[in-house]
């Protein structure tokens, strides 16, 4: 999960400084809410990205099969 967290972090910040040098320096608040977010992240270990990806089932195992204890006989 940290690695695709990275990935559309760094693919956001591209995005909007290009976008921030060719259409619209407003762009840029948009890198600036990232730096933001990732900053807070380093010291609450909460992060909203990682929240939104996992409510679309990126980053979660897709099945349980094979992760849970096996069943003890009685």
């Amino acid at each position: 999960m940290e690695r695709i967290i990275r990935a559309v972090a760094g693919s956001f910040v591209t995005i909007s400084l290009i976008l921030g040098y060719f259409v619209n320096p407003y762009w840029y608040l948009f890198t600036l809410f990232v730096g933001l977010n990732l900053f807070q992240s380093a010291f609450t270990k909460w992060c909203l990205a990682e929240e939104i990806l996992k409510k679309f089932g990126i980053g979660v195992p897709c099945s349980t099969e094979g992760n849970s204890k096996p069943e003890l006989e009685h």
